[in-house]
């Protein structure tokens, strides 16, 4: 089984974005069984006293417009120990990616990248905190999840 985290700063907007939209995926493929697919945060900022906040409203509003729900997904902080426990840590931009190197101390099995870099067009996600464009969002990441999905697919068949 595959184990995948998707990270971005607070876990409220793009990285839980992502974990729906690439479960959604793998369903539709019937995959389900063979990933095992989270999110987190870089922070604590959306993390109070243990619980974390829900997805923000307009994230999960977007997702909704596209048949995905998220309902009970609430912001979780990565802790060192997760890099023996997950494959792969997506990113959600460069940000993320300093972040998650001091959070880990380092990458010595090369496990992190940013989801837009399986893409045609690497580079980070539009962040809609800052531009409050969702859709703009959803696009980058269904389109970076379609990309991880698909490297992931082809080099299993190499194998």
């Amino acid at each position: 089984m595959k184990k995948i985290m998707f990270v971005c700063h607070g876990n409220i907007c793009r990285s839980p974005m992502a974990e729906f939209i690439f479960k959604k995926m793998l369903e539709e493929k019937g995959f389900t069984d063979m990933f095992f697919v989270s999110s987190s945060a870089t922070s604590s900022e959306e993390i109070w006293n243990g619980v974390g906040n829900p997805v923000y409203h307009p994230a999960k509003a977007e997702l909704k417009k596209h048949g995905i729900e998220c309902n009970d997904k609430r912001a979780i902080q990565l802790t060192k120990s997760d890099y023996d426990k997950y494959d792969m840590f997506i990113a959600m931009d460069s940000n993320n990616v300093r972040n998650m190197h001091r959070t880990f101390g380092n990458d010595k099995n090369g496990k992190i990248s940013k989801l837009m870099d399986y893409t045609n067009r690497p580079g980070d996600v539009a962040d809609p905190w800052y531009t409050g464009r969702f859709e703009v969002t959803y696009r980058d990441i269904y389109e970076g999840c379609l990309a991880l999905l698909n490297k992931i697919i082809t080099e299993g068949e190499s194998k």
